[in-house]
């Protein structure tokens, strides 16, 4: 691989063995970076860490719950046992549901959905500040369901108007710090979470996660004193 300005850095990604979390992490391996993925299905976290390796960069593939503190707080054990700071923080692990009428949805599927997509990106987030100095980008993966309402998608609408709540609130918090702080809303992209709750959604019309993977890299690798507080890309689920 030839030497590139992202030699060296870390970029850690959760849910990064499969849809948009996987191609970010083809996308900054392929650039240079150290890429750490996290997931829950070990197995799929082998099959994608056997990928990433193809881009010649150094990977590691860890288990991790992201609603679980212990698992998190065990999680950045490991990674400090192999790289002292954080260059890139992906916070993008998150679940979908079927679609429900809020007077039909199981309490069990709103509380996976909230713990995972806005609690998981707390937790994490939480855990990794201190390897993240002046100069780091962190990027809450969000969707478009952050600030466009969907029927049937109450819990993951809440999950999502949450967590871009909770990154422009970490924005503020880390701007003295040289920062920075991005909420990543993509529109329509062809992955496998459509399977949670529409099964023939026309994947035709949509953007690849590729796509995204490379608007994020994009971002992340202007200026650090370049403002970018939302990465915005892809077609709205209305065009269809």
């Amino acid at each position: 691989m030839p030497e590139s300005k992202e030699q060296g850095k870390v970029a850690v990604i959760t849910g990064g063995s499969r849809g948009i979390g996987l191609a970010i992490a083809q996308t900054f391996a392929a650039s240079g970076y150290s890429v750490v993925i996290t997931g829950r299905d070990e197995k799929r976290l082998r099959t994608a860490a056997e990928e990433l390796k193809k881009h010649q960069a150094q990977v590691a593939a860890m288990i991790c719950d992201v609603r679980d503190p212990a698992s998190v707080e065990k999680l950045f054990q490991e990674i400090r046992k192999q790289h002292s700071v954080i260059d890139v923080l992906i916070n993008n692990a998150g679940v979908a549901h079927a679609l429900a009428s809020v007077d039909k949805l199981p309490v069990e599927t709103w509380k996976e959905v909230i713990d995972t997509n806005l609690t998981g990106t707390f937790l994490v987030t939480r855990e990794a500040l201190p390897m993240i100095r002046a100069g780091g980008t962190i990027v809450n993966n969000l969707s478009v369901a952050a600030t466009m309402p969907f029927p049937g998608m109450s819990a993951y609408n809440a999950s999502k108007f949450g967590a871009l709540g909770f990154t422009q609130a970490l924005r503020e918090d880390l701007r003295k710090r040289g920062i920075r702080v991005m909420a990543l809303l993509p529109g329509a992209t062809d992955t496998d979470i459509w399977g949670q709750f529409w099964a023939d959604a026309p994947k035709e019309k949509m953007i690849s996660a590729k796509t995204v993977a490379e608007a994020v890299l994009h971002a992340v690798s202007t200026p650090a004193n370049t403002s970018i507080d939302e990465i915005r890309i892809g077609p709205a689920v209305g065009t269809f």
